[in-house]
């Protein structure tokens, strides 16, 4: 790998078979980037582009053998067609007040975390939620990582966040948690529409989703977004 025509090495390493997070009745494994190699942004860009991800500090790939079902998902905005429902969402969340902010600790922003994975969320990995594994999850401090808050302008009240990360060549969503007593405004689906519209807005080419399964019930909402771009052998494949 290069960057900025610079030829750099990076090392990885491979975990213990564990169980399977997503709940497949098998074996995973995870490629992680060494500990020891000081993650930057442009590493953690080029890598994006090789279908890795970050959570806190760690960059990682499933790395599970004969399984391929964990599929890196992005959009390329400028080819993204909303469908019936996303405009419909669109148009409802126009109601809030959006505001982009560095992602930095705070009470408010925990609280509305903790209430979201209390009511949405007991049967994963991320309950009982907790300061020190929000904090873990969400930040770095080698990435520009920010919150774009949706608030009630009656009440200013914050009702959702989507936790993303500004790369060069587009925002890549982290988390987005919101007020279950707002869940009838679809504010996961309004928080991507937001991010595509920003990247489109900054001339900037994707945003990225994370890792899709399309069997799986809770990331099912990533393959609404059409045409998407799945990374797999080694290469980005549109999906229409």
């Amino acid at each position: 790998m290069s960057v900025q025509n610079k030829p750099i090495t990076l090392s990885f390493y491979v975990t213990p078979p564990h169980e399977c997070p997503y709940g497949k009745e098998q074996q995973a494994s995870t490629l992680f980037l060494t500990p020891e190699i000081r993650p930057q942004e442009d590493y953690y860009q080029l890598l994006i582009e090789k279908g890795f991800r970050r959570s806190g500090d760690h960059i990682y790939r499933p790395h599970c053998g004969e399984c391929k079902e964990c599929i890196s998902v992005r959009i390329n905005v400028k080819n993204f067609i909303p469908n019936k429902q996303q405009k419909r969402c669109g148009k409802k969340g126009k109601r809030f007040t959006k505001k982009t902010s560095p992602a930095t600790y705070d009470d408010e922003h925990y609280q509305l975390y903790e209430k979201y994975i209390e009511a949405r969320h007991q049967d994963g990995d991320m309950y009982p939620p907790s300061v020190e594994q929000y904090k873990d999850f969400l930040f770095c401090d080698w990435l520009n990582t920010q919150y774009l808050d949706f608030i009630e302008p009656t009440t200013g009240k914050l009702i959702a966040c989507c936790v993303f990360d500004e790369l060069k060549t587009g925002p890549s969503a982290i988390y987005t948690f919101f007020d279950p007593e707002y869940a009838k405004f679809s504010l996961g689906r309004l928080a991507i529409l937001s991010l595509i519209n920003k990247a489109l807005h900054e001339n900037q080419a994707y945003v990225y989703l994370g890792y899709w399964i399309k069997s799986c019930q809770k990331m099912s909402y990533k393959g609404e977004y059409r045409p998407i771009e799945c990374f797999s052998n080694e290469q980005w494949v549109s999906l229409k």
